[in-house]
């Protein structure tokens, strides 16, 4: 059972008859697991329950005049007093006023907290801003029941980048391929700088898989699930056997010239799905070209003549 299955087996057990003794509140109010941690994101397994892994889910409660502060503490404390153990796991000790991860949580704070913004409405210039894994927190795990519709109005707001967004952080990312892959790694070779050219291979590994997410219009985990997360996508996701080729091999001169020829290999692919959305006019076998091409095709103005790096600086 991971985190949100644990999650949405402990709302049906408990959730159900806890809301019904706040029915003037229930109207107002979402339940689910979404947020901060392995259990939100799908990709708990025993080693991640060391710590915040418990039965729970959240409750989350818009900021209105209608509702009584008062009658959101008797939540608050109704939700602490619920079942300490379930399906063999059992709940941290909670404060009188819940957790920080599960529990009643007010809606505007927790998007603000993950986003920047109460109601999920970004600038062009907020979402350049907005940290990845922050909107991804907002919407990822799960929504149980939604009463109100105001947290799925929201995580509909945030679902991914707008268009022009994607492009200025697609275009920037494969500029930075084309310098660490294409162009980097042969001339720390041609150094004998080796050391060197295994940054620059963890340099285009790095933004090849952000180029990959962005293909596939979904948001990069933290670094250390964006493995995990890359083979489970539709494109491209066969990449991920061969960037962990160019991570864990050496560089001597035979390895050293096979990693070369992977590095364009994996250029290659990337160009043909470029292509293939019709994000590109360029017709070469340079990611750099290709980068320009795709800032080419970003309708407003004033962020295509942002700095080529400006969506990932």
């Amino acid at each position: 059972m991971n985190g949100i299955e644990l999650s949405r087996s402990y709302y049906d057990a408990y959730g159900p008859e806890l809301l019904s003794s706040f029915e003037d509140l229930k109207p107002f109010l979402c339940t689910g697991l979404f947020g901060s941690g392995s259990e939100c994101m799908g990709f708990d397994d025993e080693i991640s329950r060391d710590h915040d892994f418990e039965p729970g889910f959240c409750i989350f409660v818009p900021e209105r005049e209608e509702i009584d502060r008062k009658r959101l503490f008797q939540l608050e404390r109704a939700y602490a007093k619920l079942p300490a153990e379930h399906a063999g796991f059992t709940r941290a000790k909670l404060s009188p006023v819940g957790g920080s991860r599960h529990g009643v949580i007010l809606i505007p704070e927790f998007f603000t907290e993950k986003t920047g913004s109460p109601d999920g409405k970004l600038s062009l210039q907020e979402w350049l801003a907005v940290p990845e894994q922050g909107l991804l927190e907002a919407v990822n795990g799960a929504v149980f029941d939604d009463f109100y519709g105001e947290v799925s109005a929201i995580r509909e707001r945030l679902s991914y980048y707008p268009e022009d967004i994607r492009l200025k952080k697609l275009a920037g990312h494969l500029l930075l391929m084309a310098q660490a892959g294409q162009y980097n790694y042969r001339r720390c070779i041609a150094h004998g700088e080796k050391d060197a050219a295994q940054l620059s291979a963890f340099e285009f590994v790095k933004h090849t898989i952000s180029v990959i997410f962005l293909l596939n219009r979904q948001y990069e985990p933290y670094y250390k699930w964006s493995f995990r997360a890359l083979r489970a996508l539709p494109v491209l996701s066969l990449e991920a056997e061969v960037l962990q080729y160019l991570i864990t091999t050496d560089n001597e001169e035979k390895m050293a010239e096979e990693k070369a020829d992977v590095i364009e290999s994996i250029a290659a692919d990337v160009i043909d799905e470029l292509i293939r959305q019709g994000l590109t006019k360029a017709n070469c076998g340079d990611l750099e070209k290709h980068a320009y091409s795709v800032e080419d095709q970003i309708a407003d103005g004033e962020l295509r003549n942002l700095h080529i790096l400006g969506g990932i600086a």
